[in-house]
This record gives structure tokens, C-alpha cells and sequence, in this order.
């Protein structure tokens, strides 16, 4: 399978770095997502997929076929939104960021942007507003207070005294880990958060489940990173996470020791439209779970199955 439903994607002419265009040098023809994100160059044995990137590096991958082989080997996850409720939160932020750019504590976001502003990088998720809200900032003034709003808001979580509800486990997510565990498959988190936003949320779901400390339980988990500062080395993570394959591609090979010849006997459950394409490009099986940006972002043909409980993809994978 390389598309559940070719009728989620619409067709264009030309891809839009004017590399390939339909017709020519074999191209049979061009698909792209709503978000316009990623565009997918079909040929007669082979399909390319082109990730955009508003930080400047585009880049070319192979999508490979997938198909599910039973019993699973692996099951890689994402953090915000599928293990964890956390979406609105980190919305929020980028929110605020904006209203103390544009020095309007006002400001709200529109429901059109919300594909932009979740499942990616913070920097491709600022870079957005950048462009739309407050054309001139730099990236990195940006950044700077993205950081500054997000270590307050996280210290005052901490201290019982930020905002409500921030974190909270995804509802059957607890029996359905314990049922991955019992049934010997190995388990990874995989999330484009860097590790000092990502790490405590998981940690207060594992806190508020009774699991014990995440660590000791997953398989693997990987982050986008560290963040560098002065003086401290760390890495941004920003160019190679979600929708690109890495994160996941690490997450199995090198964290739960799966090669890519037993890929199809691994899956990935995500509920944003950069996951769902950075596990397709792992050249995993991508099951959608609903309650994130999938059907916005037009990347549910990319799922070989869109489900709405942890029960029903049971039912699909054991």
C-alpha cells in the first residue's frame, strides 16, 4: 500500500520547486496534501515524496510501500496528542508568543493556522507566524521568547500553580501500554518536542497513571533534543524531526534494534499530519488517531487505518 485513498490528495501540475512536472521524464503524476506541506511525485515503480520547509532545506525521500505483518515486533508513538492530551497547551504558547511579538495581549490565532502550528518544530511553527502575523521578526528573537513563556508556564505546572489540564493521559492509554507490554512488543515514544518540554509531560502522565517512571518503562524514547545555549553544547533538533523520517527511523533501529527488513512487522500511532508522514517515510505502517490534525492537514490517506480509541486500534494490530 502506498496511499489508503488517493481521493484525500489533490493533483497538481508541477511540483512546486519546478524540479518535476507531470508528463515529463516519466512522472505520472503529482499529489499534494492540504496543507501543502508535501507533495508526492508518483512514477510507474517508484514514489517520491518532497517535505517542505520554511527553514530553507526541502528535501527528496523514497515512500516505500507498507502492509502490516502480524505479531508486531514494534509499536512506536507520539507523545503530544496521542499518548498525551497537550495540543491546546503548546497552541497556547505559540499564541502567546505571537501576542508578545506584536505586543497585543489579545491577539488569538485562527482555525486556519492550527495545521501550521502543531506537529512540527517550534521553528516551523514560528516561522509561520512569522510570515503571517509579524512579517520582519527574526527566528531567533522569536525563539527567545517562546523559551522564556515556556519555562515559566512549565515551572508554574510544576509548582500546582499553571494552567489547568495542561497535561493530561489520553483516555485508554494506560490498558492498551500495559497490553503492548504483555504481550512482548517492544515499545518507543517518539516525539519532536526537545527534551526539557517533552520529558516532563510524559513523566506527570506516567505520575497521574501510577506507571512509575517512563524510562523504566518504554523501550526507547526520543526527543528532538537539546537546546543550546550559551556555554552549553545541545543540539536544536529542528531540521530533521517530524515530517521527516528520523525520528522514528532512530526510534526502531536504533532503540528497539529493528532492522528495515522487518519493518512491516512495526507501526506507528500519531495524530498529526507531520507524524503520520515522518512514520510513512520511516516506511512504517501510520495508523491515525483522532483528536489532532490529520483530516485538516489532508494526511489521513497516508493511514492505513484513522481510528478514534486505543480499543479500535487494538482490534486492528493484536
Amino acid at each position: 500500500m502506498i496511499f489508503s485513498n488517493e481521493n484525500e490528495f489533490t493533483e497538481i501540475v508541477k511540483c512546486s520547486d519546478g524540479m518535476f512536472e507531470k508528463g515529463i521524464n516519466g512522472v505520472l503524476r503529482i499529489l499534494t496534501v492540504n496543507d501543502k506541506k508535501i507533495e508526492f511525485i508518483q512514477f510507474k515503480d517508484k514514489v517520491l515524496a518532497y517535505v517542505k520547509s520554511p527553514l530553507e532545506y526541502p528535501v527528496y525521500y523514497p515512500l516505500h510501500p507498507v502492509k502490516l505483518q502480524k505479531p508486531l515486533k514494534g509499536i512506536l508513538m507520539d507523545l503530544d496528542g496521542t499518548t498525551v492530551k497537550s495540543e491546546e497547551f503548546w497552541i497556547w504558547i505559540i499564541e502567546r508568543t505571537v501576542a508578545k511579538l506584536l505586543e497585543n495581549p489579545k491577539f488569538e490565532l485562527e482555525d486556519a493556522d492550527l495545521p501550521h502550528v502543531s506537529g512540527y518544530s517550534i521553528s516551523e511553527h514560528l516561522q509561520y507566524c512569522i510570515n503571517k502575523y509579524c512579517e520582519g521578526t527574526s527566528l531567533l528573537y522569536a525563539r527567545k521568547h517562546y523559551f522564556e513563556i515556556t519555562r515559566d508556564e512549565m515551572q508554574k505546572i510544576m509548582d500546582g500553580k499553571g494552567r489547568k489540564n495542561a497535561f493530561t493521559p489520553k483516555e485508554g492509554i494506560k490498558d492498551f501500554l500495559l497490553t503492548v507490554k504483555d504481550k512482548g512488543i517492544k515499545i518507543g515514544l517518539v516525539t519532536s518536542g526537545l527534551y526539557e518540554k517533552a520529558y516532563p509531560e510524559i513523566l506527570s502522565a506516567f505520575d497521574t497513571l501510577g506507571m512509575g517512571r517512563p524510562e523504566d518503562f518504554y523501550d526507547s524514547i526520543i526527543t528532538a533534543g537539546v537546546l543550546p545555549g550559551n556555554g552549553k553544547c545541545g543540539t536544536l533538533g529542528e531540521l530533521e524531526i517530524k515530517p521527516h523520517p528520523w525520528l522514528y527511523s532512530e526510534s526502531c533501529k536504533v532503540g528497539l534494534g529493528i532492522g528495515f527488513d522487518d519493518r512491516h512487522s512495526v507501526v506507528g500511532i500519531e495524530d498529526s499530519g507531520a507524524g503520520v508522514c515522518s512514520v510513512r517515510l520511516a516506511g512504517f505502517t501510520a495508523i491515525g488517531i483522532s483528536g489532532g490534525n490529520i483530516k485538516q492537514s489532508g494526511t489521513k490517506g497516508l493511514c492505513s487505518d484513522y481510528c478514534n480509541t486505543f480499543d479500535e486500534i487494538s482490534k486492528i494490530i493484536f
